[in-house]
């Protein structure tokens, strides 16, 4: 069985070396949806009974371990020098400085390891995270399949 969690957020990054308009600071309203794999809990008087997992805690253990991070921040990759300086420069600036370029294919690996850690066999029952989708906008996106 697999049940889906769509989150929303907004951030900021840079492609240094696109060849378009990418390479210029700009933002987007990214849409997150985590996709669950898992036995449905079937505990008598258990608060999650009947449910792979409990939307909420979906929610909020994304929200906890990434989506709270990532929102109204600026993506950056480490190796824009540039760009990292300008942001370090403003006192109180949200950066999430990554190690790779902060494209849609990139931000959802990343999301799908960080995700993973938490919701892999640490709740429900064989549950395991099996699919991250991440819109860049509401035509383009990327996704991560657990093989």
């Amino acid at each position: 069985m697999t049940i889906t969690r769509k989150l929303e957020f907004d951030a900021g990054h840079r492609i240094p070396d696109h060849r378009s308009q990418c390479r210029n600071l700009h933002g987007h309203r990214y849409v997150l949806e985590i996709t669950l794999q898992g036995d449905i809990v079937e505990t008598e008087g258990a608060s999650d009974c009947g449910m792979v997992m409990d939307f909420a805690d979906v929610k909020a253990l994304a929200m906890e371990h990434l989506v709270s991070r990532w929102d109204h921040a600026f993506l950056v990759y480490s190796g824009d020098a540039r760009v990292r300086e300008f942001l370090e420069s403003m006192p109180g600036h949200k950066t999430v400085v990554l190690d790779r370029v902060p494209t849609v294919e990139n931000l959802a690996a990343i999301a799908f390891d960080t995700l993973a850690h938490v919701y892999d066999a640490h709740y429900g029952v064989n549950l395991r995270l099996h699919h991250v989708r991440l819109y860049e906008t509401p035509n383009c996106w990327a996704d991560v399949v657990r093989d």
